[in-house]
């Protein structure tokens, strides 16, 4: 499947964090060809293992001895939830992960009650708003879904705590430029492909799980649970990362540049190091992503599992981050999978116990 049909397919489809199975099988057939075993685990993250070769003359390095990466992209999005049916019939919602509540008036929605049923976001007219209230952007509370059925009607179809998710088709802009919903973080699921693929072509030494984590946007469930049952010497999240408009120079990331890498203390320096030495070796552009704490990514928890992970962090730049028309290009994803494939190549054994503090 090709990265861009890959991605289509992804950010089309319904995955709200807690409901991501949706999306499995779409996973697994993408990454499956490339990969020597997949898995799904008890939570729902999509496991696709490459084998590393054994090293040495003779193959002196057994299967359970050999380096482990694990690469996670998250794979559920935000959405809404059902908190009630009032007696009109409209559905009164809450946030799954993080809306701007102004960027949902009007918006075209599926509710995944008992069938899928399309909606639409409303709000009071402006015409019947106080003054006040037309100075004020909208609150979550104001808002709600109507699917043009009463009260009675609507409680046979849906039910309190049903998803919503927003409807928005995959648009091709000019050139690499694509849009959709969900690109946080599907275009890092779509970087796994990349890798992946080009892995498949390549030798190398480490052990590498691509993970397609689940519950990201909410409480970092896969990555936690992914990285304590794999026991990964290294770990690389890739995720998203703000570009402009409207940032600052220093902090907005540019379409089309290349992916960003980040550095800071949730990102180990060596890991740091051998990201950047491969892109410049291998002629990948990148950014600098400068990140002094905590990222909010799936880097953070990989990192403070068991007795501590290597980790390092990759993000592709995305405009209009959390609405539905997220847009990035396409050419950032292709050369991320790039250089994580080249990063993969070339840790070693030697390189990971390079990674302890002396």
């Amino acid at each position: 499947m090709q990265t861009k049909e890959f991605l289509r397919r992804l950010t089309e489809g319904v995955g709200v964090s807690g409901h991501e199975h949706h999306l499995s099988s779409v996973v697994l057939e993408a990454l499956g060809p490339y990969a020597h075993r997949v898995e799904v685990d008890a939570l729902g993250n999509c496991i696709a293992v490459r084998q590393g070769e054994a090293r040495g003359e003779g193959g002196g390095e057994a299967a359970g001895e050999r380096v482990k990466i694990m690469l996670a992209g998250h794979v559920d999005e935000i959405g809404l939830m059902i908190t009630k049916i009032d007696e009109h019939g409209f559905l009164r919602i809450a946030q799954v992960g993080g809306f701007d509540p102004r960027t949902l008036v009007g918006q075209e929605v599926t509710v995944h009650g008992r069938r899928a049923l399309p909606g639409i976001i409303g709000i009071k007219p402006p015409h019947i708003m106080s003054e006040d209230e037309r100075r004020k952007a909208a609150k979550l509370e104001e808002l709600f879904v109507d699917i043009g059925m009463d009260a009675a009607a609507a409680g046979e179809v849906v039910s309190v705590g049903d998803i919503i998710t927003l409807s928005r088709r995959f648009i091709e802009l000019h050139g690499d430029v694509v849009a959709a919903k969900a690109m946080d973080d599907r275009a890092g699921v779509a970087v796994l492909l990349e890798c992946l693929r080009r892995l498949s072509q390549m030798r190398h030494e480490a052990d590498v799980y691509a993970v397609a984590t689940v519950q990201e946007e909410t409480s970092f469930g896969g990555a936690i649970t992914g990285a304590w049952a794999i026991q990964p010497d290294i770990g690389i999240a890739i995720d998203v990362g703000h570009a402009g408009p409207g940032l600052p120079g220093p902090d907005a990331m540019e379409l089309g540049k290349g992916p960003a890498i980040a550095m800071g203390a949730n990102i180990h320096p060596r890991i740091h190091e051998l990201l950047t030495r491969t892109a410049r070796e291998c002629g990948v552009a990148y950014q600098d992503d400068v990140e002094p704490a905590a990222t909010g990514t799936d880097a953070w928890p990989m990192q403070i599992s068991r007795a501590g992970v290597a980790t390092g962090l990759i993000s592709i730049p995305l405009r209009y981050m959390h609405t539905s028309v997220e847009t990035g290009n396409m050419r950032d994803i292709t050369e991320a999978g790039r250089l994580l494939a080249e990063f993969c190549a070339r840790v070693d054994r030697a390189f990971v116990e390079g990674l302890r503090w002396s």
